[in-house]
């Protein structure tokens, strides 16, 4: 491309795709229709002062295939040993900061599991999730309609509704 009046100058378009990383997410509901969330709390790093409810899950891990992957993240961050999952009712991809500041394509993949249980047992959280998940609570849908709160999945009500 030339400028009038200007030397020429060659413009490159460099494409860098971003990783893509695809997670398993929870939908942990109680007899009574609550769904369970983690409030997560970043107060250092590129996610700082950063506050949001979600669902448990995290990403899958090499040689793990989705449905192992929330059996597994449901066993780590509840405590709760179950055979299956069943199918996924749902999907979303979005571009998504990591708290070490890197943008990834999040590939999540949504799961139900019914519980009698109500206990979260975090004798299993990494460090990292023991400083930043720092409540949890059971949520009915009234709550979810009527809260201020940033809670993910954003469409989490319509979710449950098709349950």
């Amino acid at each position: 491309m030339v400028f009038p009046g200007s030397t020429k100058f060659l413009i490159v378009a460099i494409h860098i795709s971003m990783r893509c990383r695809p997670s398993s997410r929870l939908l942990l509901l109680d007899p009574t229709g609550r769904v369970l969330l983690f409030r997560f709390t970043f107060t250092s790093g590129a996610l700082s002062d950063q506050i949001y409810w979600a669902t448990p899950g995290s990403g899958v891990e090499p040689g793990e295939t989705f449905q192992q992957t929330a059996l597994r993240e449901l066993k780590e961050e509840t405590g709760l040993i179950i055979d299956s999952v069943g199918d996924e009712i749902a999907q979303r991809k979005f571009k998504l900061q990591m708290p070490d500041g890197e943008f990834v394509m999040a590939d999540e993949r949504f799961f139900v599991v019914h519980t009698f249980d109500q206990t979260v047992c975090n004798a299993k959280w990494t460090d990292h999730e023991k400083q930043v998940m720092t409540a949890h609570h059971w949520w009915s849908k009234e709550e979810l309609a009527q809260s201020s709160e940033t809670i993910f999945p954003e469409n989490i009500q319509e979710l449950l509704s098709t349950l």
